[in-house]
């Protein structure tokens, strides 16, 4: 490849992990053709971007990049595939999910996710339990409407309380 060529590549590397807020390095290599269609689609489906990259490239991309990437500069080894996504635990789903049914490949090498490096492969589990920003804010929202239901429901329910003795007492009368 021409150092002309490299640069461009490195460019679109760089650019692609300007535009996602996280990406995972995983190993594909040993996946036959069928598989690694089975992968494309599955990272389709939830919104993953799959690039398999040079480690020499990606490395190259992620100085150009401001931020500190060194930690990840050791899972550069062997063939490997990057994972984008901007939604911070979904490839880590991904990854467990299809390994859980194949039991080897896509290997998880190391990922960047919320500004935090993960490395090796007993990460994973922590990454899968990472909440999104998404269901953090759904927490957050739902804690604040508890009360708010809690309150409205004792005023609903008082509410009948009354209109049923105020409905007792009027056929009393009658």
């Amino acid at each position: 490849m021409k150092k002309e060529d490299k640069i461009v590549v490195i460019e679109k590397i760089a650019q692609t992990l300007k535009e996602y807020s996280c990406f995972y390095l995983a190993e594909t290599a040993g996946l036959d053709a069928e598989q690694t269609t089975n992968l494309r689609r599955a990272c389709n489906k939830a919104d993953i971007k799959l690039m398999v990259v040079k480690n020499t490239l990606l490395h190259k991309a992620l100085e150009s990049l401001d931020g500190d990437y060194s930690e990840l500069y050791s899972s550069l080894e062997g063939p490997t595939s990057v994972m984008f996504s901007n939604v911070g635990n979904a490839p880590a789903k991904l990854i467990k999910e299809l390994t859980g049914k194949d039991k080897t490949l896509p290997r998880f090498k190391a990922a960047y996710v919320e500004e935090t490096v993960y490395v090796g492969e007993n990460q994973l589990d922590t990454l899968v339990a990472i909440k999104s920003k998404n269901e953090l804010i759904a927490d957050v929202v739902a804690l604040l409407q508890s009360p708010a239901k809690n309150v409205v429901s004792a005023l609903q329910s008082g509410g009948n309380k009354l209109h049923g003795i105020l409905e007792t007492l009027s056929k009393k009368e009658a």
